[in-house]
């Protein structure tokens, strides 16, 4: 295990450690969603009985780790993934990475899967680094889009006429994003950008000053990319981008370790099989933001979706 995943690791175990009590409660009951016949363990049942109960489903307890970076669509994403995965009985651990590291993890089988390549633009460069190294599922999201947004009431509406807006600074996120190495291509790619700068810090302290700024009507210019909440939360609009530099619309795939598909059959199914839309990961990354748990916010959506669960489970023995 290389070493910077081991203190990724680490400390994404202890960032979760709530989040994993209360998933290894509930993997031992709740799979009657997924009609796996096997009730709510009584309080006082023994080890024993667990354990049995656990080899009663299609995962058999089975560990899987699913990498990820803590962008808002990452986290709803993942969270519904591991929800489905649980009720079919696997031992699910969520950990979260710097997306490089990410890459990496799974490339090297230290994490099982991934489920944030932004391809072909955003996350290119790791592709070509990495992708032969693992297992490309295809897309699990269509029309996936970055760029550079503003809220509405400013009174920009491309990049090339940007002049001395917000300081003539940019808002970004994490170093070494893609949407970050973008930003900073379109610094040398746009002749009036020149002199401006990026200031990095984390998807998070992004939202958090994007809100501030809009709280105050103040002009801010942020690394933006769909999905996400602040599209619902706020009245944003990117700019254009004659220069091309943002690419067009993307699609969000699914990376999975070599060597999954004879391990874990079943799991890779659902991973192969795994697709959503914008508006659904939209709607629940908003329930987050709002304040619900990503926990809760995912198993409520898993009951309130068994068609798409359905499809997601296709052909899973149960």
């Amino acid at each position: 295990m290389t070493q910077l995943f081991l203190i990724a690791k680490q400390k994404g175990e202890k960032h979760n450690m709530t989040k994993t009590t209360k998933r290894n409660w509930k993997r031992l009951g709740l799979t009657a969603g997924l009609g796996l016949g096997v009730s709510l363990i009584a309080a006082g049942c023994g080890a024993t009985e667990d354990t049995a109960s656990m080899e009663d489903t299609v995962g058999k307890g089975q560990e899987i780790e699913l990498a990820y970076v803590e962008w808002d669509d990452a986290v709803a994403t993942n969270h519904v993934v591991a929800q489905v995965l649980e009720d079919l009985g696997y031992d699910v651990t969520l950990t979260p990475l710097d997306n490089a590291i990410m890459w990496e993890a799974v490339s090297t089988g230290e994490a099982d899967a991934m489920l944030s390549a932004w391809l072909p633009g955003t996350h290119g460069a790791q592709m070509e680094e990495y992708g032969d190294k693992m297992v490309d599922l295809g897309g699990n999201l269509e029309g996936a889009k970055i760029g550079l947004a503003v809220p509405a009431y400013m009174d920009v509406d491309s990049i090339a006429d940007l002049t001395d807006q917000a300081g003539k600074s940019i808002t970004g996120i994490e170093p070494g994003a893609g949407i970050v190495a973008a930003a900073e291509n379109a610094l040398t790619g746009y002749p009036n950008l020149s002199d401006w700068s990026i200031e990095t810090s984390s998807s998070g302290a992004m939202t958090v000053t994007l809100g501030q700024a809009i709280e105050n009507e103040e002009e801010i210019i942020i690394t933006a990319w769909n999905p996400h909440w602040k599209f619902s939360a706020y009245d944003l609009k990117y700019l254009d981008d004659p220069n091309g530099i943002f690419g067009g619309e993307e699609t969000v795939h699914t990376m999975v370790r070599e060597g999954l598909e004879t391990d874990m059959p079943e799991a890779y199914q659902v991973l192969d099989q795994f697709h959503w839309t914008i508006e659904d990961v939209e709607a629940l990354m908003l329930q987050i933001y709002e304040g619900e748990s990503a926990e809760d916010a995912a198993e409520a959506f898993v009951e309130a979706n068994p068609d798409l669960v359905a499809e997601w489970t296709a052909g899973v023995a149960k």
